[in-house]
């Protein structure tokens, strides 16, 4: 009897420390996933630093069963519109059905996806992406979750842990050399800030941050624009913001007879001649073609195509490696 209690004891003993061990701190955590974050923040314009904090919350550093069940970092659930995989999960009410996804990128993807195209997250891209405070208090004001306090914690995990440096301008850099350097970390970033230049100048674009005239003003690619409302023309967008319609077209690549749909994106500003950010090239997947990648990533249409080697008018396919830089 001595034996076999002796062996239950030494086996218990075993499993806990096996799981202290593979436990994943909030270090190892940001590590693994940042560069996800960075590329989504360039890509989407969410806060890499917001991003992390959620996951960081959401999944207890990818040691929550969740996390480890299904690869859920975000706690975002089904809804109607899921078509993926599910699990099932207590959380306001008993067994709530959850996104299930096939890796933890799939994940990050998926929520970068679910602020972009839900209506309800609107709102959140017309701060800037290092504006973490006001991201933080949005998402609970749009109703990402039911905590009171879920923009507090936010904020508290950005800046215990000093996220919102992977806001910045090379924000990997900086946020790495800052873990090694912890000292030098205040000198270090105010030798490395980036320049006022991001920042839109209201006289010259007569919008504000926020809205203009009911419209959201989005920025991608240190570059605004706004989303096309049903009956909008060129012409209209351009008496709101006294820009003509011709500099308007210029500005998004366009003919002068060319129309606009609901929901495109429409520059009020010229676009770059690169990507700005650190991702370096956009694998082409099914239903993009060089114009919709230039409208995208803020990059002129000729500007793209000359970094790739194409003639006017020759497109791209699936699977193609696009350059941005």
């Amino acid at each position: 009897m001595k034996k076999y209690l002796f062996l239950l004891v030494f086996t218990l003993a075993f499993v806990v420390a096996t799981t202290a061990k593979v436990r994943q701190t909030r270090e190892e955590y940001v590590e693994r996933y940042k560069s996800i974050a960075i590329a989504h923040m360039e890509r989407y314009g969410i806060p890499a630093s917001i991003t992390m904090a959620q996951g960081i919350l959401e999944s207890d550093s990818g040691n929550s069963h969740l996390s480890t069940s299904s690869n859920n970092h975000f706690g975002i659930k089904c809804k109607k519109s899921w078509t993926g995989d599910r699990v099932y999960h207590d959380d306001d009410a008993k067994g709530e059905c959850f996104r299930a996804y096939p890796s933890v990128e799939a994940s990050y993807q998926d929520h970068a996806d679910f602020l972009d195209q839900s209506p309800r997250y609107d709102s959140l891209f017309a701060y800037p992406s290092d504006d973490y405070r006001s991201w933080a208090r949005g998402l609970k004001a749009c109703g990402y979750a039911t905590a009171p306090d879920y923009a507090e914690r936010l904020v508290k995990i950005i800046e215990s842990m000093k996220l919102y440096l992977l806001d910045k301008e090379n924000g990997n850099k900086i946020y790495s050399a800052a873990q090694t350097a912890q000292a030098n970390t205040e000198a270090w970033f105010e030798s490395n800030t980036a320049t006022s230049d991001e920042q839109i100048n209201p006289n010259a674009f007569r919008v504000t941050v926020n809205s203009h005239k009911g419209y959201g003003v989005y920025r991608t690619n240190h570059t605004f624009y706004v989303v096309a409302k049903e009956g909008d023309t060129f012409e209209s967008l351009g008496l709101a913001f006294d820009i003509s319609p011709k500099m308007l077209r210029k500005f998004n690549d366009v003919t002068k007879d060319a129309a606009l749909a609901k929901g495109e994106v429409v520059y009020i500003e010229r676009k770059k001649t690169q990507w700005l950010g650190n991702v370096m090239q956009h694998k082409v997947v099914r239903e993009e073609n060089l114009y919709s990648l230039s409208q995208s990533y803020g990059i002129r249409y000729k500007s793209l195509a000359k970094l790739n080697h194409l003639r006017s008018g020759e497109d791209v396919k699936k699977g193609d490696i696009i350059r941005l830089k």
